[in-house]
């Protein structure tokens, strides 16, 4: 936001426009995750989504005029869409692979994991923003991510399907 609105001069009521875009987003990929998972598994669904949370992104810091706009939009979109996927995908595959026994001991430290690192990689994310730039620190960012979904490309991730219920 920051970036948008200081370096973009994107003014407050159109970015919330363009944030709205992304719950659009997230409807929408909540509707397709079902029915994509069932066809190419939850595997592919999960990492489908963290390549559509990620990639966009790198969306804003090429952003320029004449097409700012239209490029914050999609990135939002996409990453809106992106995020439900993965977050029902991995949801599923953890409620599969996870004893009932273990569930809320596995769901507290995923979510320990998810939720105390943000602050961190706030302070990180603000400290290299002051330091290189907001553009520059954007790039680490998505770079970052999409390096991170490029590591699942090779796990036996992407192949995992839901077990059968019958069996």
């Amino acid at each position: 936001m920051l970036y948008a609105v200081r370096v973009l001069h994107v003014r407050p009521g159109v970015l919330g426009l363009v944030l709205g875009a992304g719950a659009v987003g997230g409807v929408l990929g909540s509707v397709v995750t079902k029915p994509m998972a069932a066809r190419a598994g939850v595997g592919w669904a999960y990492v489908t989504g963290c390549f559509l949370f990620t990639a966009p992104l790198m969306l804003v810091p090429l952003a320029r005029s004449p097409l700012i706009l239209e490029l914050l939009f999609v990135a939002e979109f996409l990453c809106g869409f992106g995020v439900m996927m993965l977050d029902i995908s991995v949801g599923a595959i953890f409620a599969a692979v996870t004893p009932d026994r273990l569930r809320s001991r596995v769901t507290g430290a995923f979510q320990a994991v998810n939720y105390g690192t943000r602050p961190l990689g706030a302070l990180l994310g603000g400290l290299l923003g002051t330091t290189v730039g907001l553009r520059p620190a954007l790039w680490v960012a998505t770079v970052g991510g999409v390096g991170g979904a490029l590591l699942l490309l090779p796990s036996p991730l992407p192949r995992f399907r839901m077990p059968d219920p019958a069996a």
